[in-house]
């Protein structure tokens, strides 16, 4: 008689009413032409694209623009602010992103230092509260701190970012522990944003139990971003899969992987 092995059914990624299949999430920078872009984030089996509307020609009929290469039927293109290092500057950039024909969601970033580009907490916060206001899904780009995190979840945001090193540093999850006391404290999706190198780092991010990850340099700065890029997407998958699974105990003695009972002398 065989025993039948229930097989792990996730479910889909839900953020502020929509779903999706990929947790791995792509940005659209740093590509040294349009054509590897498009390459790439087809490889990685992504939905959401993230596109800087500080930092690209919005008008969609322009073949060397970036948005001529991402079909909306195809892709969920989630506007960011990236650049921003005011609240002003974001919340107004995240009206023209609405404006110029993008969806209701918006990643939002607010930057406070200009070499680490780590976020500027009470910007952040109130830009917030003021596009939750107006009807926007924020995404939130934030620090690994627990509090900023609870604070933003409380303003009303659809996810909350937290990220792993910082932006472009390749650095991997520095502060897992951070990480998964924000998984564990708030009740929106918590997407990791920046650090991310290779896909080793990817695996172990999602192991921690978020939701998803947002990355860009880790795959545009390969040597070889399409092959980075489909290494990413199953990183994704098997990082979220071993987590659903759970993983062995941590043992610090050896423990016989065959029976001891029965051995022949």
């Amino acid at each position: 008689m065989t025993t039948t092995v229930a097989t792990l059914v996730d479910q889909p990624l839900a953020i502020g009413g929509r779903e999706f299949r990929s947790r791995l999430m792509v940005g659209t920078g740093k590509y040294r032409d349009n054509e590897t872009m498009a390459r790439a984030i087809k490889a990685s089996g992504a939905e959401i694209v993230t596109v800087a509307v500080r930092r690209v020609d919005l008008d969609r009929t322009k073949q060397e623009g970036i948005l001529f290469h991402l079909d909306p039927k195809r892709y969920f293109l989630l506007a960011n602010t990236a650049g921003c290092y005011t609240a002003d500057d974001a919340i107004r950039y995240a009206r023209l992103a609405r404006e110029a024909g993008f969806n209701e969601f918006i990643k939002l970033e607010v930057i406070g230092d200009e070499e680490t580009l780590l976020p500027d907490v009470e910007g952040l916060l109130q830009a917030a509260r003021t596009l939750v206001q107006e009807g926007f899904e924020v995404m939130a780009y934030t620090n690994e701190d627990l509090v900023t995190a609870l604070k933003l979840e409380d303003t009303g945001c659809a996810a909350i970012m937290p990220l792993a090193s910082p932006i472009g540093s390749g650095l991997g999850l520095i502060n897992p522990y951070t990480v998964r006391t924000i998984k564990r404290r708030v009740s929106k999706p918590v997407i990791v944003d920046a650090g991310v190198g290779t896909a080793s780092d990817a695996c172990v991010t999602m192991e921690q139990g978020v939701d998803g990850i947002l990355m860009n340099t880790a795959i545009a700065a390969a040597q070889d971003p399409i092959a980075m890029a489909r290494a990413m997407g199953h990183a994704v998958e098997a990082g979220r899969l071993a987590y659903l699974a759970g993983r062995m105990p941590r043992r610090e003695i050896a423990l016989p992987s065959s029976p001891t009972t029965g051995m022949l002398d």
